[in-house]
């Protein structure tokens, strides 16, 4: 059975625009309501980023809920990491996330999770979508849902956070700089550092609705890496609106992306004695992390692009660490879902423990250079054919072992993605070049 509303992270679009308005979220609450309140499990926690829509969308999910006689716990601005936590430690059936992750604030979007803080199930997202085509009903008056607002919400996610590294751990010698996009990590990341002892130096922390991801955060670090290098500081992290991805900038200014954070994370894990032979990246993943694991003794598996196959993947071969790229990283030894402050944390762990910066940490990585093209594209595609079949291979020989090509639709845009991966720079950009153009000519045809 397809689904209709829910993508590979929830429901997600342009608010105001169907299924994003208040109208679509009343019913949209009702029917979650009614398909995971099970016996003894009968409050659903809501939680939101920063963005101007949140206000709204949160009072429709709550009026639905009501209406299908589920209590709600009122989590306000919290990171989606959060509200996962808080979604187990609060006992509720599932947690409800208001937000459009990086997007613009004129993006909104709902996911959700399960009792355990993961992901929905794909059949689970089918009954919720089936209620959704029927007439909504409201229980009796007697049993209506209560909402109550959890005042502490961000005091036990912060202490969540911190439990996540030694207790011994202290950042009372870092100077750190923080972007938190002006998004839902504004109140909770910089109190997780400064209470662990680090000078803290925040910047995207004035939320006003309309600004979150604006220029800043884990997509835009210019600001991030300038403010390090002025401020002397020994390290950045950035985060994105909803608090789920990271990356960070050393005290030259250079980026880390979520490739090697990965790396030096899986390398510290060994280095405590975590037993794992594997670490789960996406096709995305870039070469250099595959080689570098491989000089640890690990093994890299590729899943498709999207932080729910990661984490299947990681479930099904019972695995403790996976991510991307964009910097969405699940430490399953550590919580139950990709967390930005909790990677970071990780990061700061393994540099106290080495007595190493964080430059110093990412040279057992190289990253290879990656070049991507998209190719716009109408109606139905087949990569199948002969000249890009051709072409690949060619591309393929000219490579051998240390290099890449991917070519694979995009799941949201009508492009087909053209990655090519190497050693050298100007060899990788030629032939991604002409990789594309023969599947642009190809496929015009």
């Amino acid at each position: 059975m397809g689904k209709r509303y829910f993508g590979t992270d929830g429901i997600r679009g342009r608010v105001g625009e169907y299924p994003i308005t208040a109208e679509f979220m009343l019913k949209l609450g009702w029917a979650v309501g009614r398909v995971l309140q099970t016996k003894g499990f009968n409050k659903i926690v809501i939680g939101k980023d920063t963005r101007i829509s949140g206000y709204m969308f949160e009072s429709a999910l709550e009026a639905g809920l009501s209406a299908a006689g589920v209590n709600i716990a009122l989590l306000g601005p919290m990171p989606t990491p959060g509200i996962a936590y808080l979604t187990r430690t609060l006992h509720a059936c599932a947690g409800i996330v208001v937000s459009a992750s990086h997007n613009p604030y004129y993006d909104n979007g709902i996911k959700f999770f399960s009792r355990d803080g993961q992901k929905l199930p794909d059949n689970i997202e089918e009954q919720i979508e089936h209620l959704l085509e029927q007439p909504l009903t409201t229980v009796e008056p007697d049993v209506l849902g209560k909402a109550e607002r959890i005042v502490d919400a961000a005091g036990r996610y912060i202490e969540f956070c911190k439990s996540t590294v030694p207790a011994s751990t202290s950042l009372s010698n870092l100077k750190i700089v923080v972007d938190c996009a002006h998004g839902a990590t504004y109140h909770v990341a910089p109190s997780v550092l400064g209470e662990m002892g680090a000078t803290v130096i925040p910047i995207g922390v004035s939320p006003d609705g309309l600004n979150i991801n604006l220029d800043c955060g884990s997509t835009k670090p210019a600001t991030l890496r300038e403010t390090v290098k002025a401020q002397g500081a020994d390290l950045g992290i950035a985060f994105d609106g909803d608090g789920d991805r990271v990356i960070m900038v050393d005290h030259q200014g250079e980026v880390l992306d979520g490739d090697e954070l990965m790396f030096i994370i899986a390398r510290d894990r060994l280095r405590t004695g975590s037993r794992f032979d594997a670490v789960v990246g996406t096709l995305m993943t870039n070469l250099g992390l595959e080689i570098a694991l491989r000089a640890l003794g690990l093994d890299l598996y590729r899943a498709k692009v999207g932080d729910r196959y990661v984490m299947e993947r990681l479930l099904s071969e019972k695995l403790i660490l996976g991510g991307e790229n964009s910097g969405h990283i699940i430490c399953l030894d550590r919580t139950s879902t990709g967390d930005g402050i909790i990677s970071a944390l990780q990061i700061l762990a393994a540099m106290l423990q080495s007595g190493k910066s964080l430059h110093e940490l990412k040279a057992g990585m190289t990253k290879y250079p990656q070049i991507l093209i998209n190719v716009s594209v109408t109606g139905k595609v087949d990569l199948q054919r002969a000249p890009i079949l051709e072409a690949v291979r060619g591309v393929e020989s000219d490579l051998g072992d240390h290099g890449r090509v991917l070519l694979r639709p995009s799941g949201t845009e009508p492009v087909i993605r053209v990655m090519v991966e190497g050693r050298e720079a100007g060899v990788v950009e030629r032939h991604a070049r002409d990789l594309a153009n023969v599947v642009r000519d190809t496929l015009s045809v």
